[in-house]
């Protein structure tokens, strides 16, 4: 229903759009609102906190980040009286013993960080990616058995998240012949490990028919991402339906002139000018 929506709001509104305001963002959004139990009346209000917040990352004004982690401290004290069948409302029922408010508030703050960033950054990428190979948008819209390996394609093939936390070495370690001394600092490149050439041939080729490619988008071992269910779900959903309601789809724009957003907090497009 959620994309229904997006996508009716977008149709009324006629052409052109920009696809990351009208869409990528408000369904990750939604999405996460629906997650938290954020009111229909105040997801205005939330998302305008949220956006004020993620759109200036580590340079966030203090009142942006404050008047986001009011607002979530509230959510938590609405469920800590009355747990409802939402996520945090699960959390109170199940685990509320062991969480103390500051925690929850915690817990709901880092699954905004990386619930919505990394997933608008995906549509709005995912939807540029397939409008410049038609043949492959052709396949996703128009073969619904092929919505989960063109994600897992997309996903290896963009990277969105192009490096994880930098790791120390706590000691001398050697790896894949290269060594790393104690105290070393290591960043690992995520899009080159999802492109090695021990995984298949020609992974710098966007293939949806391709047979599975193991990748680490999402991260791997116990730095791997809780959210990847939710995320693969959302991507399976929208990107299909997208293409189904709109099959003119098109950039507005020369391709040359989208402008893309730095590497963190996930990479994407600024805007996405398309019509139809």
């Amino acid at each position: 229903s959620i994309r229904s929506s997006r996508s009716a709001t977008i149709e009324r509104a006629g052409p052109p759009a920009d696809l990351v305001s009208e869409f990528a963002r408000p369904v990750p959004l939604a999405v996460l609102c629906e997650l938290l139990g954020v009111p229909r009346d105040d997801r205005a209000d939330f998302g305008r906190r949220l956006r004020a917040h993620l759109d200036h990352g580590q340079r966030a004004t203090p009142g942006a980040r404050t008047s986001l982690h009011s607002y979530l401290a509230g959510l938590v004290a609405r469920q800590r009286r009355q747990p409802d069948e939402d996520f945090l409302g699960m959390l109170v029922r199940e685990h509320g013993a062991e969480l103390s408010d500051a925690e929850l508030t915690g817990i709901a703050f880092l699954l905004l960080l990386a619930g919505l960033d990394n997933v608008a950054g995906m549509l709005g990428l995912g939807t540029l990616l397939l409008l410049e190979h038609p043949a492959q948008l052709a396949l996703l819209r128009d073969r619904p058995d092929l919505a989960d390996q063109g994600v897992e394609e997309m996903l290896r093939y963009l990277s969105v998240t192009h490096a994880p936390t930098p790791r120390v070495a706590v000691q001398e370690v050697s790896v894949a012949g290269q060594t790393v001394a104690a105290g070393e600092r290591v960043i690992c490149s995520i899009p080159a490990a999802n492109r090695d050439a021990e995984l298949g041939a020609a992974l710098d080729r966007f293939d949806i028919t391709r047979p599975p490619v193991p990748h680490v988008a999402f991260g791997h071992g116990i730095h791997h991402c809780l959210g990847a269910p939710l995320a693969r779900l959302e991507l399976r959903i929208a990107l299909p339906a997208l293409l189904r309601r709109f099959p003119g789809l098109r950039l507005a724009v020369p391709s040359a002139e989208v402008r893309f957003r730095p590497l963190t907090p996930a990479y994407g497009v600024r805007a996405l000018p398309v019509t139809w």
